[in-house]
C-alpha cells in the first residue's frame, strides 16, 4: 500500500466527469489512501456520464468546513459545469491556493484546469487541458503542452478520460513523493 496514512482530497460540485472522479477516487483508496470529497454544497453531487447526468457521490466535507492541513493533495476532476460552478466560490479557490501554498500535489484534468486559472495559480507554468480551454490556460500565462499528462514541480494536469491511466499514474508518483518547494502561488 503505497498510499497508506496518506490523505486526499477531491474538490466537486454537480457536473464532474463521472470516470475523472471515480477512477483516480478508486485507484487512490486501492493505493491505500483516504480520499474525501470536498464539495461547496452538502449531500450528494451528481456526475455527467456521456450526454446525460450519472452516478451520485456522497459529499463527505463543505470546503469551508475543510483545512488543506488535513490533506497530502488534491485532486480536481473535469466536466464543463463541475469547475465552471466551483469556480465562483472564493471558498474553493481558496482551498486551491492553500495546497499551492503548501508545495502539496495538485492534480487538474480536462476543464479543472479553469479553477487553477481562477485561484490564480496557473501563470508561469507547464500544463495541459482539454483542448478547448487551451486560449483561456495560455492568456493565463501558463505553457500549454498537447500530452496527456504533464508535470510541473508537483502539479499534474491531463487532457481528457483518455488520459486517465496516465494522469492516475502520475498523481500516485507525485503523491509518494510529497511536498514540493517549487509549488508556488502566483497570485
Amino acid at each position: 500500500m503505497k498510499l497508506q496514512e496518506k490523505k486526499v482530497a477531491i474538490l466537486a460540485t454537480d457536473g464532474f466527469e463521472k470516470s475523472e472522479l471515480f477512477k483516480p477516487m478508486e485507484a487512490l483508496k486501492n493505493e491505500g489512501a483516504t480520499v474525501h470529497i470536498i464539495s461547496v454544497k452538502e449531500g450528494e453531487i451528481k456526475s455527467w456520464d456521456g450526454e446525460n447526468w450519472g452516478e451520485q457521490i456522497k459529499v463527505d466535507h463543505l470546503v469551508e468546513d475543510t483545512n488543506e492541513s488535513d490533506y497530502n493533495a488534491l485532486v480536481l476532476p473535469g466536466g464543463v459545469a463541475n469547475p465552471d460552478l466551483l469556480r465562483t466560490h472564493e471558498t474553493a479557490l481558496d482551498f486551491i491556493r492553500a495546497f499551492f501554498k503548501s508545495g502539496k500535489p495538485v492534480a487538474a484534468i480536462c476543464h479543472a484546469p479553469w479553477l487553477l486559472i481562477s485561484a490564480g495559480v496557473i501563470e508561469n507554468r507547464e500544463v495541459t487541458s482539454y483542448h478547448s480551454i487551451k486560449d483561456d490556460v495560455v492568456n493565463a500565462g501558463a505553457k500549454w503542452l498537447d500530452k496527456e499528462v504533464v508535470v510541473d514541480s508537483g502539479l499534474v494536469t491531463s487532457r481528457n478520460p483518455d488520459d486517465l491511466p496516465a494522469f492516475i499514474d502520475k498523481v500516485i508518483e507525485e503523491i509518494k513523493e510529497g511536498k514540493h518547494e517549487e509549488q508556488v502561488v502566483n497570485a
